[in-house]
């Protein structure tokens, strides 16, 4: 909650540089905030999934076949 109302109050600030209103701002805003809530978290687990794959196949590679 907290969380949407700096965002409303940065998208405003932005959006009155214009010279004028600041409600679409706010919006534009408070749904960026909703978005990255979500989205930010999914790239992080899904850049360590990527980076575990990565590592993984590298080691599996690089191992000498056993007999």
């Amino acid at each position: 909650m907290i969380g949407d109302l700096i965002a409303a109050a940065i998208g405003r600030n932005i959006d009155q540089r214009d010279g004028k209103g600041g409600t679409l701002g706010a919006l534009a805003g408070v749904a960026t905030w909703k978005v990255a809530k979500r989205v930010v978290p999914a790239v992080i687990v899904l850049g360590g999934v990527a980076l575990g794959a990565r590592y993984l196949a590298r080691k599996f590679r690089n191992e000498p076949a056993s007999a």
